[in-house]
């Protein structure tokens, strides 16, 4: 087990994204992740340096240290730590400033601060809509959408919504196939107007059973028949209608998202 510590100034979001990312290269290894975000101050990076001593010492390995750290003394100074440390913004803004024939202006918490004001609105706009538009709840408000999320219920659905507004200000609402659309056969009516915003989300059975049964464990609703019966129709009904779908079975929230922007060829609005 390697210690792994995510160290910024700010939220921390950035440091440990990338290093996250890095580490999933390593599929064998086993990490102990720690967190430590809003690092702004002497005291505070003393403290951090403690907990990473403490840690290389208990493994007996030095812990990996991802920093995303912009004050020059604080980076000195977690420079110095008993570990490994990958300080980002060492790695790639000489570089750049190289590129761009100019110097970077270092501040803290400006990558995930509220920048700029109509960004931040377009943001918090796409995150309500999402929000008020779940499970059906709201079909007056589809003429504003960018996207429709159908499928079964626990297919993904609302996490997509909400992480397509957050990272890309998608409006994005989602419909949930009940068992009486899927016994019918056909498109819902609420739903035919908008048929060029739809897309699908399906998964594995099995996947789904296994969530369902987190949620009513010994229900009808989670037992594999049903989950079988449902996803068959509703996989069926994108064929019959022509709506693009995608299995999300062994993809994360972050993936799905991706993929579903570059296949509806929906542009982000942040």
């Amino acid at each position: 087990m390697r210690s792994v510590f995510y160290i910024s100034d700010g939220t921390g979001i950035t440091a440990e994204t990338l290093g996250h990312t890095l580490l999933t290269q390593f599929g064998d290894l086993k990490v102990n992740p720690v967190s430590l975000p809003f690092v702004d101050t002497p005291e505070k990076l003393d403290a951090v340096l403690v907990r990473i001593a403490r840690a290389a010492d208990h493994d007996g390995v030095p812990p990996l240290v991802f920093s995303t750290l912009i004050d020059s003394r604080l980076r000195e100074g977690i420079a110095h730590c008993k570990g490994v440390v990958f300080d980002f913004f060492d790695a790639f803004t000489p570089r750049l400033e190289e590129a761009l024939g100019m110097e970077a202006a270092p501040a803290t918490g400006r990558s995930h601060g509220m920048g700029n004001l109509h960004t931040y609105t377009r943001r918090i706009n796409a995150l309500h809509y999402a929000m008020a538009n779940d499970d059906g709840a709201l079909v007056r408000e589809y003429p504003m959408a960018d996207l429709i999320l159908i499928g079964v219920s626990r297919s993904g659905k609302t996490p997509t919504c909400l992480y397509l507004a957050l990272q890309y200000g998608i409006q994005a609402a989602n419909y949930p196939l009940t068992e009486d659309d899927l016994a019918s056969g056909d498109l819902p009516r609420q739903l035919v107007p908008y048929r060029n915003k739809l897309f699908g989300l399906t998964v594995d059975p099995e996947r789904l059973q296994q969530i369902r049964a987190e949620r009513r464990p010994g229900t009808k609703y989670a037992s594999p028949e049903q989950c079988r019966r449902e996803l068959a129709a509703a996989e069926s009904l994108f064929r019959r209608e022509h709506i693009p779908f995608l299995n999300i079975t062994f993809m994360s929230v972050e993936e799905i998202a991706a993929t579903l922007l570059n296949q509806s060829g929906l542009q982000r609005r942040i």
